[in-house]
């Protein structure tokens, strides 16, 4: 199994990426979203660390948004980044025997999930487009983006790393082209 592996910003459009591929795809940010709202152990270790915010089970996005800040980041990450590890090696064990998985991983580098046999594909997108879609969101939160952002690797760091970088500034079938190339690359 090849581990497909995407880095790119926050809002880069690396879940559209994920989904074009046609592959098995593990999503991060879905699988902490089912952690918050299934994982009884996650919500007493939370609970304990910060009782006055997380109250109750199972645990609301706006609960974490109160207490994430600098500090809490990791704390917080210390407690649901191994439930993810958890959920990530049953998802290869699952799809152990296809021949590629997507791997879309915010922090694949700066978590050290990264594996020296992936192959590391970056989604280049504008900053503008960024924007634009992060404005598009219902819940986006400045203080939020630039915690999140601040523990980001350099995009431009991160793309000296790739295999292969996918342009995401203009429409579908311009992605699509692009990944078609890379499959076939990987397929010679």
């Amino acid at each position: 199994m090849i581990r497909i592996a995407l880095v790119g910003e926050i809002a880069s459009g690396k879940t559209f990426v994920a989904k074009c591929f046609g592959y098995p795809v593990f999503n991060a940010d879905k699988e902490v979203k089912t952690i918050y709202k299934t994982n009884k152990d996650c919500f007493k270790k939370l609970n304990r660390k910060f009782p006055k915010s997380i109250k109750s089970f199972p645990i609301k996005k706006s609960e974490i948004r109160k207490i994430l800040n600098k500090n809490n980041i990791k704390t917080l990450s210390k407690i649901v980044h191994p439930h993810v590890r958890v959920s990530l090696k049953k998802f290869e064990k699952k799809n152990c025997h296809k021949k590629y998985v997507v791997l879309d991983i915010p922090l694949i580098i700066e978590n050290k999930l990264y594996k020296k046999s992936d192959l590391l594909i970056g989604v280049k997108t504008s900053k503008k487009t960024i924007i634009k879609r992060l404005q598009k969101r219902g819940n986006f939160n400045k203080k939020v983006f630039d915690i999140l952002k601040s523990k980001q690797l350099n995009v431009k760091k991160k793309f000296k790393l790739c295999d292969f970088v996918i342009e995401n500034n203009s429409h579908k079938n311009n992605i699509i082209k692009q990944i078609k190339i890379i499959k076939k690359q990987l397929n010679d």
